[in-house]
């Protein structure tokens, strides 16, 4: 389980990862990745009841799970496999970044070990930070 103050519950806090972060999906999920601000830019101030009474940025994450990924039983084993994934993986992202996981359909049949290969690739990817496509 992920502590308090590494899980996003707020949707103002969700759609600020999607809109400002940077997306990679593998074949059962999505990740959008905020990384923390570098020291020449303003931080945004935190949100009420957030973590500006903390004294150092904790990494947070999220999870999204769509009823198009399958019924209640499906959704809730598919976000606690995320979640314990990634829980693993949150302390090798730099202090102060928002993860969004967004599970695609596929997330339902697939095996533990294929959600946690494809949350590694996704978060290289988004990390990576290659440029954007333009269209």
């Amino acid at each position: 389980m992920l502590a308090a103050a590494q899980r996003l519950r707020r949707s103002s806090d969700f759609a600020a990862a999607v809109r400002g972060g940077r997306r990679a999906g593998r074949g059962t999920l999505v990740v959008h990745l905020t990384l923390p601000v570098t020291s020449g830019e303003t931080a945004p101030k935190p949100a009420r009841g957030g973590a500006e009474f903390d004294s150092a940025p904790v990494s947070r994450a999220g999870f999204v799970v769509s009823k198009a990924v399958g019924p209640a039983v499906v959704r809730n084993r598919v976000r606690r496999r995320l979640r314990h994934l990634t829980r693993e993986r949150l302390v090798d992202l730099p202090a102060g970044s928002t993860l969004v996981v967004r599970a695609l359909p596929a997330a339902a049949d697939a095996a533990y070990q294929r959600l946690g290969a494809d949350l590694d690739a996704a978060l290289a990817a988004a990390r990576s930070g290659r440029g954007r496509r333009h269209r």
